[in-house]
């Protein structure tokens, strides 16, 4: 089975305490409803990871990265909502410009404090748990993981950094 290519942006504050979060409240038959996510979505044909990120984050946020660093990648097999394997690149942004939209089609727009994010106060997928602190390091590292996914839950973890 082919893999779906995505992104996943963490837009930061200018301070970096907090990062813009989609609240998936619009669609009740969204796979994500009533989670908080970052930002992206599915590659296009002829895109590439960058630019998708770019795209994906104007499009749901109105705003313009200026900065994108690569925080890593996961490949999610069996992720998708009927079973699909999805591979995706995830990505800080630490420098933007614009103004964020408040609501898009998928949710709400909320800048949330990164330590409660990282604290688990936040309602998110069980599993970002495992893979958020390696985006939000101190002296982040660029991480390169797998988590396989059964009945829309994770079964395990593993991830090499360097």
């Amino acid at each position: 089975m082919q893999a779906i290519i995505a992104t996943l942006g963490y837009v930061l504050s200018p301070d970096g305490r907090q990062v813009l979060m989609l609240r998936r409240d619009t669609r009740p038959d969204d796979i994500h409803f009533g989670y908080y996510n970052g930002l992206g979505g599915k590659l296009e044909p002829g895109e590439d990871v960058v630019s998708g990120v770019r795209r994906e984050i104007h499009e749901e946020s109105g705003l313009d990265c200026e900065q994108v660093d690569l925080a890593g990648t996961i490949s999610w097999p069996g992720f998708g909502r009927n079973g699909e394997n999805w591979f995706g690149f995830l990505f800080r942004v630490p420098a933007w410009s614009g103004r964020p939209h408040q609501q898009c089609p998928e949710g709400t727009l909320v800048w949330t404090d990164l330590a409660d994010v990282l604290a688990g106060r936040v309602p998110m997928w069980p599993s970002d748990r495992h893979f958020l602190p390696l985006v939000f390091a101190a002296r982040p590292t660029v991480f390169h993981g797998v988590m396989p996914f059964a009945n829309h839950e994770a079964t395990s973890w593993s991830f090499t950094a360097g």
